[in-house]
């Protein structure tokens, strides 16, 4: 790619989302773009700025790059309860890899998969989808697969991938990956693109300083998973439940136990991990998750349609964006005037947002009041009385096996997975005494500061990287020793 060259640009015409520019610079884009996309203000003023640096090309740095590109095996791929880690698109996050709400394959599958292997220290990318662009670094010593959506950058000896990964997550990497992004039913980016990014170069130190600030952030992380994995043992505990693992292939039932009591006569409805469930839960204090006598009120909100979809305005946060630990900000948005008062529909602080669609049974619970709009396929669930129920402890049984076998169940036989809201009003709750849900709320409430201070860290290990572009590295050093002391 040609060097950008100021000159060439006839102005940014501010004021004007509007950029004049020679030919010469088009051609010399990678695939020739003229696309109004690729000249966006701020593309082209990230792009000057980097090249302004001592930068070098992704492929200058790596020794491959590979994914294995065959969307035809994803119907070979069958997923089991338990394996080898099965990696999608979702669970590459911003500079780290969730390893939450995993899937899993079998020993052949994986085999088969090859050149989809990830491995230590490689920098995985993702290619395509409304998760495009997210970049984190492998951190496992085992070898697990992924999608064909998921690209493996293995570098040089001696590059940094923490510092790449912390690059790319930035704003200059970010505004290189969604200028080159090309639109063909769903945003994508290939391979040789990825490999056109430029990286700017700096010390060893500063690399040093950023991989010690993100794995740091990592370490932190790694507690707060630890944290949360023990409240929802300590609650199995105080249960005396534990999931079974389902040998035998069949389930015996009466005509008055199955479909005259439930109208359900699908197979899956009846296995006995769901009775032992509920043996488990009759011998303790209960209540349905709502209704007039339940535990929680419930709130649908709105499903506006694509059209409604723009780049201004009120984000729109849908399934998709949210996971029991947090909610990734949605490119997204809907216009302010989508209804007459859009703010009656804003989460508030401690309401539970709750999933009934697609992935079903995903709830996080609030931390602060919110300005953006949930899917309807989202429902907010409010806790009618906290001196009976704690939200973080209604949160983390919703999370639990306790509720997620529930919406298991009722989900079963469905091609796209739906939960009725009047079947999740039916939920049965486990309500412990007071005593119990305060430690496990503890618990809950450390493992999400723990979080948080690994995506503070994470961010400032991001601004220091676009300060030293800016602003040179020796401004950033002193920056980020000031943060992170």
């Amino acid at each position: 790619m040609e060097p950008f060259n100021e000159a060439k640009y006839k102005g940014l015409m501010d004021g004007l989302e509007a950029v004049e520019i020679d030919l010469s610079v088009c051609k010399g884009i990678i695939d020739f773009r003229i696309d109004a996309n690729t000249y966006k203000k701020e593309y082209v003023r990230a792009a000057i700025m980097l090249q302004s640096l001592n930068v070098k090309s992704i492929e200058d740095l790596m020794v491959s790059i590979q994914n294995f590109g065959a969307y035809s095996l994803c119907n070979l791929i069958e997923f089991t309860d338990a394996g080898i880690p099965f990696l999608m698109t979702q669970n590459v996050q911003h500079n780290y890899i969730d390893w939450s709400n995993l899937r899993y394959i079998d020993e052949k599958s994986h085999l088969i998969l090859h050149k989809s292997h990830c491995k230590k220290e490689q920098i995985l990318v993702t290619m395509a989808g409304e998760y495009l662009g997210r970049v984190a670094v492998y951190d496992k010593c085992f070898i697990c697969s992924s999608n064909q959506a998921i690209a493996k950058i293995t570098l040089k000896s001696g590059v940094s991938p923490y510092y790449i990964s912390t690059f790319l997550t930035s704003r200059y990497g970010q505004t290189q990956i969604q200028r080159f992004k090309t639109i063909t039913g769903q945003p994508n980016i290939n391979m040789s693109l990825i490999k056109s990014l430029i990286v700017p170069l700096f010390s060893t130190q500063l690399y040093a300083t950023i991989e010690d600030t993100v794995m740091l952030a990592l370490q932190y992380r790694n507690k707060a998973v630890d944290q949360y994995k023990g409240a929802e043992a300590l609650l199995l505990s105080a249960l005396n439940y534990q999931p079974i693992v389902q040998t035998q292939g069949y389930s015996e039932k009466s005509f008055s136990t199955s479909f005259e009591a439930t109208g359900r006569l699908d197979a899956e409805y009846y296995q006995p991990k769901y009775d032992q469930l509920f043996t488990t839960l009759a011998a303790f204090t209960t209540n349905s998750l709502g209704g007039s006598d339940g535990i929680a009120d419930f709130r649908k909100s709105i499903e506006p349609g694509s059209e409604s979809y723009g780049e201004e305005g009120i984000p729109f946060v849908r399934v998709s964006d949210i996971t029991k630990f947090g909610i990734s900000m949605p490119e997204i948005k809907l216009p302010i005037d989508i209804v007459e008062h859009p703010e009656a529909l804003f989460p508030k602080k401690d309401s539970i947002l709750f999933s009934k669609d697609g992935s079903v049974g995903i709830a996080y619970k609030m931390e602060e009041d919110a300005q953006f709009i949930t899917s309807s396929a989202l429902l907010q669930l409010t806790v009618k009385d906290t001196e009976k129920v704690l939200p973080d402890y209604l949160t983390l049984v919703l999370n639990s096996p306790v509720v997620q076998l529930q919406a298991d169940r009722a989900a079963s036989g469905a091609v796209i997975q739906h939960w009725k809201p009047s079947e999740i009003q039916r939920v049965i709750i486990p309500v412990l005494d007071m005593s119990e849900q305060k430690k496990i709320s503890q618990m809950v409430q450390q493992s999400f500061s723990l979080r948080r201070q690994s995506e503070q860290l994470l961010d400032y290990a991001k601004e220091a990287v676009e300060l030293a572009i800016e602003q040179g590295e020796d401004v950033a050093m002193a920056w980020l020793k000031d943060k992170v002391e």
